[in-house]
């Protein structure tokens, strides 16, 4: 039975992008909040990512390509999607259901759903900018691409980014483009070298500067009388029939109307006695920094590389792999190093030895490759996550669909796809 009252507290567990939007909007309906986190705001995934606001690209993870480029490729750990050898029975059980949503049918479904979703997520960051005096970024707001570049070696590699293109307007949605040489991306982006043979100019896309993004929208949480509570290590959730307890280790306790779980990779830890049993399985992302003799000033994408650029003002943050293992494994250097030899062909004028601001993240990835957002078997534990890669971009479109859900509001229409006790691998 849901309730209906709505809530006067709400405690979220989790200061990444989804957390503090959910935070925020739930302000706007009145609601007092109080964030926490193990570590503290963008602590996880939040911080290191390309930080791209891109509906054109924003596809399910699994497409049928991973049969085409062959299976063994994904245990190669120079492979830009790479899958240790050893694994256990959750990234098995991910894995099989992976294989499963990326037959050509499956990806279709999930296709459409993301061409339902649209520019929506876009609109939920224009809401935020109009709806507190800081606005997004507060130094930086959300930046038009204007326009997001891609880049190939060859046109035969641009095929591919065509095709799901094609399929997004098949499936109801719109991408506006222009096709460009080589030439015609480097009168844009000095930068890149001679071995960029052709590229594609992408409308209408955004981009924004992570950590300054957060930053700023948990000032403005605060600002408007919300809490954020750093080094507060969540170990269970109880729920007490007409309150629930968020309980912390060292014995610290909150307890408030309603718990939401924004807790990315580590969201099975927590909410699986709450009837969640889709597995959310980390897919671990890698960035750095360089400082180009040129700075690129759009972002650039190397689809076939699978490595994103973005221009972070006096430094270009260089992001890349997906590696299916556990969140908490260290950083493996090799993987910096894929990224840097997939790079290095396409760009010129850069030191490669002078990284700085290594950085892996564990981006919560479903087999699906839809996000999990909703009232869980209580009706008062909530969750959001499993955004894959796509958390920073629809980050603030969660968090509207999970205040809604709380205050008894009408729901976006397309949060009926990400039902968390929907059945799956």
């Amino acid at each position: 039975m849901a309730s209906t009252a709505t809530p006067e507290h709400v405690v979220i567990v989790g200061a990444g992008f989804v957390g503090l939007s959910a935070a925020w909007y739930l302000q706007e309906e009145g609601v007092k909040v109080t964030v926490v986190d193990r570590g503290g705001v963008a602590s996880g995934s939040s911080w290191g990512n390309a930080g791209w606001l891109t509906p054109a690209l924003t596809l399910p993870i699994a497409e049928p390509s991973i049969f085409t480029n062959g299976l063994k490729m994904m245990f190669d750990p120079a492979s830009p999607l790479y899958i240790p050898l050893k694994a256990d029975a959750k990234l098995l059980r991910f894995l099989v259901g992976f294989a499963w949503h990326s037959t050509p049918k499956k990806w279709q479904e999930a296709m459409r759903v993301y061409s339902e979703i649209g520019t929506t997520g876009l609109d939920a960051f224009d809401e935020i900018a109009e709806g507190t005096g800081a606005g997004p970024g507060v130094a930086e707001k959300t930046k038009s691409a204007d326009p997001f570049l891609t880049g190939f070696k060859s046109l035969k590699d641009r095929e591919v980014l065509l095709h799901e293109f094609e399929m997004i307007h098949k499936t109801g949605g719109n991408v506006e483009f222009d096709l460009l040489t080589g030439d015609e991306l480097r009168a844009i982006e000095p930068t890149l070298s001679d071995d960029v043979a052709a590229g594609v100019a992408i409308k209408n896309q955004r981009f924004l500067n992570p950590p300054k993004y957060m930053e700023s929208l948990a000032e403005s949480v605060v600002a408007r009388g919300g809490d954020i509570v750093g080094a507060f290590n969540v170990t269970d959730i109880r729920d007490n029939g007409t309150s629930v307890t968020v309980i912390g280790s060292e014995g610290r306790a909150m307890t408030a109307d309603h718990v939401v779980m924004a807790t990315g990779a580590w969201m099975n830890d927590l909410t699986k006695k709450f009837g969640v049993n889709v597995v959310v399985q980390a897919g671990r992302g890698y960035s750095f920094t360089v400082q180009p003799e040129v700075m690129p000033t759009h972002p650039i994408y190397f689809p076939s590389q699978r490595v994103a650029c973005t221009p972070l003002g006096d430094r270009f943050r260089i992001a890349g792999t997906m590696e299916f293992r556990d969140v908490n494994h260290q950083l493996e250097p090799k993987r910096i190093e894929a990224i840097v030899a997939a790079a290095a062909p396409v760009y010129k004028g850069i030191n490669w030895e002078n990284r700085k601001e290594e950085w892996v993240g564990g981006r919560p990835c479903t087999a699906d490759g839809l996000p999990l957002v909703g009232a869980t078997r209580s009706p008062r534990v909530h969750v959001g996550g499993g955004h894959g890669m796509w958390g920073v971009a629809l980050g603030p479109l969660t968090g509207k669909m999970l205040a809604a859900g709380i205050v008894g509001k009408e729901k976006p229409a397309v949060a009926r796809h990400f039902n968390p006790l929907r059945k799956g691998f």
